[in-house]
């Protein structure tokens, strides 16, 4: 009987610990999710119920340019942001890893300083250095144009423009994980290879390398997900202008649902934009596992 009764108090404490995450975990991404599946069927308004009308809005959304116009972008965006990031993360990573003491600690603030500042100030910082008549940075761009650039209102410039910014607000923190990774790599195992003959080259590519891979596997879906779901950047830099250059998914989402009421139609395209990013991120991870595993 007292082995039945502490049985019950164990799983009584485990319950107790465990229900207030379950609860936590219902109110804030559970419902939420079910009632954007549900609200993808109706064409219900941002607030308020609407009628049940099926598949209709995946049949308009399949049928709008815009939707396709957007999923380009941010393709596009992620091509020019995913791979740049991580290589420049590790190119820094492995410089600030050689340095020591307060050389060390004064290059990772540097880097990582960007990443704690909130989108607003960031974009208003690169907004100021870009302006077209009076950013610092105009001359480097008249440098290799030849004239001045609206970067933020030319269709060609915005979406490189808007990747710069991400790249230099985000990577402190692909950085550090990086540099986390290198110090997990055994001291023992580069003396080994020294001793063999091994040059700087071959140190990198047969040890640091294959043991960093996991990390950089990492990081790479870590990027791959925040990058898919851009908006902030976009939305403060050039509202998806200049003619829908730099239009993305999350920014169509709040069109339909902020600024025409569409609940029902934003919530359909909120859902195909979370199975993409779900699809997407798992067919990475898996081939970069599949990757390592011939490392």
């Amino acid at each position: 009987m007292a082995m039945i009764r502490n049985r019950s108090r164990h799983r009584l404490v485990a319950y107790s610990l465990i229900l207030p995450f379950v609860a936590i975990f219902a109110l804030v991404f559970a419902y939420p999710v079910i009632e954007v599946v549900r609200m993808s069927f109706t064409d219900a308004p941002l607030i308020g119920g609407g009628e049940w009308v099926g598949f209709d809005n995946y049949t308009r959304l399949l049928s709008d340019k815009l939707f396709y116009t957007s999923l380009v972008n941010n393709g596009y965006f992620v091509l020019l942001t995913v791979i740049p990031t991580t290589v420049i993360a590790l190119i820094i990573a492995l410089a600030v890893n050689r340095l020591s003491g307060r050389m060390q600690a004064l290059a990772l603030v540097l880097f990582f300083m960007p990443y704690v500042l909130p989108v607003s100030v960031v974009t208003q910082i690169w907004a100021w250095m870009l302006d077209f008549q009076f950013g610092i940075l105009q001359p480097v761009i008249e440098f290799f144009t030849g004239k001045p650039v609206p970067v933020f209102k030319n269709p060609f410039w915005v979406m490189p423009a808007v990747a710069v910014v991400t790249i230099w607000w985000t990577n402190g923190f692909n950085v550090l994980l990086f540099l986390a990774g290198l110090r997990n790599i055994p001291e023992e195992l580069y003396e080994a290879a020294k001793l063999d003959g091994a040059t700087r080259r071959q140190l990198f590519l047969r040890v640091t390398w294959p043991l960093l891979w996991p990390v950089t596997a990492l990081v790479l879906t870590l990027q791959l997900i925040l990058q898919l779901k851009i908006f902030d950047q976009v939305y403060l830099l050039s509202e998806g202008g200049p003619f829908n250059s730099s239009y993305v998914l999350l920014l169509m989402v709040y069109r339909e649902a902020f600024q025409l009421n569409n609940g029902g139609y934003a919530a359909a395209i909120s859902l195909v934009l979370f199975l993409i990013i779900v699809v997407i991120s798992v067919l990475q991870f898996q081939i970069l596992r599949i990757g390592g595993k011939d490392k």
